[in-house]
Parts: C-alpha cells; sequence; structure tokens
C-alpha cells in the first residue's frame, strides 16, 4: 500500500515502513496534499499538516491517518470518524520531553537564566541584579494530570514541591499512587505557586483561563503552559501581567503560531520558546517508531494500541 508522509520522519521510522509499503515523503502546501492525497491509503502528519475536511473528501483510499505526536487538532477527527478513516497517534512519545521542558521553564523563570545569560553576552557582570527564587518548598498546580502531568508532577517531588491538581478524569486511586492530591479548579488557582498546564485542547478547555481565573490567582504566581497555546486567553495573560494581578509566566505555546502581533510579547516577566515540548532527539526518535508500528498494524487489518477515534469499529 502507499503510505504520504509530509511533516517529515525518522529515518528508523521510514526504513520499516518501506519493508512491507511505499514510502513517498514530501513536504506539501494545502493545495498539493488535496491533488496527492487521492492515492494513498496512509497519511502520516506532525504539526504543520492540516487534514482538513476537504482533505478526506479527496482521500478516497484513505485509511489511516497518523500524527506523530500526541495532540490531533490538526485534524478533522470528526471528519474522519464519518468516513471510517482511523486516526492514531503516539501519546508516549513526547511525555518526558514535555515534562522535562516545564521543569525547565519554571527553574528558568525563577533564576532569571536568559536575562543572565544576556547579560553576560553584553559584557557585563550584574548579578546583584539577578537573585531568583527557589522552587523548593512551593505549590505546583497542575490543569490535568495524565501522562505528562504525572512525569511533571514526579519530578516536582523530587525538588521538594508539594503538587496538588484539577482533572476531572483523573482516577482518585492514581493521584494517590503518584502523591498528587486532587482538588477543583478554584483551588488550584487560589493555592498554587505554579500552575503548569496538561490539558488536551477540547471545547471545554479552549479559553479555560482568563481574567476571571487569574485574578483569583496569588499576585506571585507563575502561569506555565507546555501543553496548547488555545487553553488561555492570552490577551488577558497580557493584561494580568502588565498590571500586575500574576507574578509571571512561561509560554512554549501560544494562541496563534509564530504569535506575532500578540500582546503577549511585550508584557513583562514571561519567559517564551517556539513551542519546543517535543524537539528532543529521543522524542521524535519515539515518536516515529510508534506511529510507524501503528500505522502498519491498521493497514495490516490489526486494531492500533493508540486509537483517537474507536467509533469507526462501531
Amino acid at each position: 500500500m502507499r503510505i504520504l508522509i509530509t511533516d517529515g520522519l525518522e529515518a528508523e521510522a521510514i526504513a520499516s515502513l518501506k519493508k512491507a509499503h511505499q514510502v513517498d515523503v514530501a513536504e506539501l502546501d494545502a493545495k498539493a496534499l488535496l491533488e496527492q492525497i487521492p492515492a494513498y491509503h496512509a497519511l502520516i502528519v506532525r504539526g504543520r499538516t492540516k487534514v482538513t475536511k476537504d482533505v478526506f473528501a479527496k482521500a478516497a483510499n484513505l485509511k489511516v491517518v497518523g500524527r506523530a505526536g500526541v495532540g490531533v487538532d490538526n485534524i478533522d477527527v470528526n471528519e474522519a470518524t464519518a468516513r471510517k478513516v482511523l486516526v492514531v497517534n503516539a501519546p508516549t512519545g513526547s511525555t518526558v520531553s514535555v515534562a522535562e521542558l516545564a521543569i525547565g521553564h519554571m527553574i528558568s523563570w525563577c533564576r532569571l537564566l536568559p536575562q543572565a545569560d544576556k547579560s553576560i553576552k553584553e559584557g557585563k557582570w550584574e548579578k546583584k541584579s539577578f537573585e531568583g527564587h527557589e522552587i523548593y518548598g512551593k505549590t505546583l498546580g497542575l490543569i490535568g494530570s495524565g501522562r505528562i502531568g504525572a512525569e511533571v508532577a514526579r519530578r516536582a517531588q523530587v525538588f521538594g514541591m508539594k503538587v496538588i491538581a484539577f482533572d476531572p478524569y483523573l482516577p482518585p486511586e492514581v493521584a494517590k499512587k503518584i502523591d498528587v492530591t486532587l482538588v477543583d479548579k478554584e483551588t488550584v488557582l487560589r493555592e498554587s505557586d505554579f500552575i503548569s498546564i496538561h490539558a488536551a485542547l477540547t471545547p471545554e478547555t479552549r479559553g479555560m483561563l482568563g481574567a476571571k481565573e487569574f485574578a483569583s490567582m496569588k499576585k506571585t504566581a507563575v502561569l506555565v503552559n507546555c501543553a496548547r497555546g488555545e487553553i488561555v486567553q492570552e490577551a488577558a495573560l497580557a493584561d494580568a501581567l502588565k498590571s500586575g494581578v500574576i507574578g509571571g509566566a512561561a509560554l512554549d505555546v501560544f494562541e496563534k503560531e509564530p504569535p506575532a502581533g500578540s500582546p503577549i510579547l511585550t508584557a513583562p516577566h514571561v519567559v517564551f520558546t517556539p513551542h519546543l515540548g517535543a524537539s528532543t532527539h529521543e522524542a521524535q526518535y519515539r515518536a516515529g517508531g510508534i506511529i510507524a508500528e501503528q500505522v502498519m498494524k491498521v493497514l495490516e487489518g490489526k486494531r492500533p494500541d493508540f486509537l483517537v477515534n474507536p467509533k469507526v469499529y462501531g
């Protein structure tokens, strides 16, 4: 069968796919994808390619779409389900990488690492200007505590942090096992020194943190977002930072990427990275291997392990 890879994949993953299938790797724009997709039985993407309703309408032979990563908001899953096309992802590939980045952002913000680095490179020695804070003894509040949230909790606990979480889908026995105290969202907002988002982007979570939520946080609180930018109302966050409603933020994701023209870019007390959560050699290697395996299972008539739309099976 024919497989199209539009956002690149690790050489080892491509080689495994080529053992049994014809594989084409091409970075296509939206128009070219519509022209090419009718010939393929499988499509593998990362976050760049948008697999829209129009793509599915043209994809007469398509059996599976594989997302070499976690989030599938660039794929019209409802349309895929309606057309009996399986959507698979690699939810465990980047877990450690994203968790490490979230912790790294907390430390970077507390110890003023970007500012200190810039100062040294400018030939300065401003030691007294960079007195920071410890994360030891602080309360970390998680919004969402699935695979990634659990890994963040484990690392935070090693640093001596207390971890609480708002996650209506996390069983209490699982929370107890990872030593996380389940609370409501209001308690997370009110009691946390750091709030780290690890929820999926859904209609329920889109825009869930805005002016009202920031007003209920500590004035010293720091918001960390390595999940999805659309969960946070960016303009409201910028206002909260500029007016001193909260202490700071560390963002890896944005409502629109790149965030050109966003008010958050001129807000004080923020550390930025350009959506680097899964950008490690290890995460990319794992995600490539996982998605290759999942796609091959579907093409062999087997049920995949990481199926996003099980309703296809009825």
